[in-house]
């Protein structure tokens, strides 16, 4: 069972694609939007899947997660939001637990800025997506809308069945400057939930 913001039962298995990720090394821009903490990313990295190529736009953050695999919750989880040339989106959600400490998340955290809406860029810090994705890319898919305002309809969500690691005072800090930020449930009208082989 998955859910993502919205009651999923069952998720039938497929032959899926794989999602083939080629992410950049990026300078640090990071914004406290009053929401999440986002991470805008420098042009230059992509997602492909089933011959579509999708550009990375940006990361943000939810507490607690807003997806669950199989009845599980998380302490947090990460969306990844890329678009194509026509503006058509994908997001990909990858769940944090509870663990050891992920090098790349704890030099984000320790940039959070003292203020809100305002990007700031940090050019001596470079930060690497792909230390942010498990070795595992099995996934659940499903046609879904974001979760943070505007909740534009029409995206397509690819939830990683890993769940990526990350130590106890990275999710409090985290916590403690965005708690509580995740979207109310919400019903799913007759949307199927895949799920790679």
């Amino acid at each position: 069972m998955v859910i993502v913001n919205r009651h999923i039962r069952t998720a039938k298995e497929a032959d899926l694609p794989a999602i083939h990720f080629d992410h950049q090394p990026s300078v640090l821009h990071i914004i406290d939007n009053g929401h999440t903490i986002v991470i805008n990313y420098d042009a230059g990295s992509f997602l492909s899947v089933d011959g579509q190529q999708y550009a990375l736009k940006d990361f943000h953050f939810h507490t607690p997660s807003e997806e669950k695999i199989d009845g599980k919750a998380y302490e947090m989880d990460m969306h990844l939001v890329h678009s194509d040339p026509t503006g058509k989106l994908v997001v990909v959600a990858i769940s944090l637990q509870l663990g050891d400490s992920n090098a790349v998340i704890r030099t984000l955290f320790s940039h959070l800025p003292a203020d809100k809406h305002k990007e700031h860029t940090f050019s001596n810090v470079q930060i690497d997506l792909t230390h942010l994705l498990p070795a595992d890319r099995g996934y659940y898919t499903f046609p879904g809308s974001l979760t943070t305002p505007p909740c534009t309809e029409n995206v397509t969500w690819f939830v990683l069945k890993r769940p990526l690691n990350l130590a106890s005072e990275e999710i409090e800090r985290f916590r403690q400057r965005c708690p509580n930020n995740v979207r109310p449930t919400q019903p799913l009208p007759d949307r199927i939930v895949l799920q790679s082989k």
